[in-house]
């Protein structure tokens, strides 16, 4: 069990173990469920991609040559295993 401190802002700090625990990297964000009897349950929240993420993913990779749609598609795989952490 872990006991956190309450600052005078309302604001609590997690211990980078409880963090790793849950999955939680910098960056991502944090789902609380308020629950009956005072009670929450928090998890790390569902990562969401976006195609903003894609852009550049193929920059630097082609050295000007002309990609196949089967090239285009595996970087768009390896982005995306990137993007989950993988």
């Amino acid at each position: 069990m872990s006991i956190l401190t309450v600052t005078a802002r309302g604001q609590v700090t997690f211990r980078k173990e409880v963090l790793q625990h849950l999955g939680i990297k910098p960056g991502d964000k944090i789902e609380l469920d308020l629950l009956p009897d005072n009670r929450a349950s928090l998890k790390a929240a569902e990562r969401k991609g976006s195609f903003r993420e894609l852009r550049g993913i193929l920059k630097g990779k082609t050295n000007g040559a002309k990609l196949s749609i089967e090239d285009i598609n595996d970087a768009i795989a390896e982005g995306a295993m990137k993007a989950d952490g993988q």
